[in-house]
């Protein structure tokens, strides 16, 4: 079985134009993204998914490997697909590919792990999510992250920007998860995933993954343990990532 990972990343993100780019901590995030990413040891193949020249140079600058794609792709999944067909291996159906988002500059190995254990503890799973617990009230409330509900079996039912599940008080005990922008996928569940028109849960909360709920299919959760871990969906985000970074145990090994 191979395992593909994925970094998909563009220069245009609609909240954050330049963001793959943009330094923090001295270094761009995309870099960030990509080291933390190879320490990661069970990757067949490791790339940059993208549709700008400028991010192509600055990976070819740095070594990591990039794999051009169409500027048509709206969504990350969908560069994902067309670069995993493009990766130099013949993937097949079972095969494992896991997008990496690009804006995830305090991944690790552990976030990797993560994602793949599900596949192992259960062969019928055909997708996986990282799953972050929400200790704090603002991150519950921030619509830019997205939340997730979850059945007893860790498959997900919904995917929101709202405060979900409802709390008539926050609490950090109260179960609240967070997706954390990591995702693994079979390659037949990958590629229905491409082939199928956008749903209606999809399209009213603008999250990729109600596509597979509204669908009936199933979506595992892969929960990380409990660690600072903070996505850049908007330039204030920059600061809380270089704050975190002066006490993560990654950084300065990379």
């Amino acid at each position: 079985m191979n395992t593909i990972g994925i970094v998909p990343a563009r220069m245009a993100a609609s909240r954050f134009p330049g963001k793959p780019l943009y330094p923090i901590a001295g270094r761009p995030l995309l870099e960030h993204c990509f080291l933390r990413a190879q320490k990661y040891t069970g990757w067949d193949v490791l790339a940059v998914a993208t549709c700008d020249e400028e991010i192509r140079a600055f990976c070819e600058d740095k070594g990591f490997a990039v794999i051009m794609t169409a500027d048509t792709h709206t969504r990350a999944l969908d560069r994902v697909a067309e670069a995993a067909m493009k990766c130099g291996v013949a993937v097949a159906d079972d095969d494992i590919v896991v997008c990496v988002q690009g804006d995830e500059p305090l991944l690790g190995a552990d976030t990797i792990d993560a994602v793949m254990a599900p596949f192992a503890a259960d062969p019928s799973v055909e997708g996986t999510m990282l799953a972050v617990p929400i200790r704090d009230e603002a991150t519950f409330r921030n619509p830019d992250i997205v939340k997730i509900a979850h059945d007893r079996n860790g498959d997900v039912l919904y995917t929101s920007r709202a405060p979900i599940p409802h709390m008539k008080s926050f609490s950090p005990d109260g179960g609240a998860m967070r997706v954390g922008g990591i995702f693994g996928f079979r390659w037949h569940m990958l590629r229905w995933f491409t082939e199928t028109e956008e749903s209606p849960l999809e399209i009213a909360e603008a999250c990729d993954s109600n596509r597979i709920c509204d669908n009936g299919r199933r979506q595992r959760i892969a929960p990380l343990a409990y660690r600072p871990y903070q996505s850049v969906d908007s330039p204030e985000d920059v600061k809380l990532v270089e704050a975190a970074l002066e006490t993560d145990p990654l950084w300065g090994t990379y």
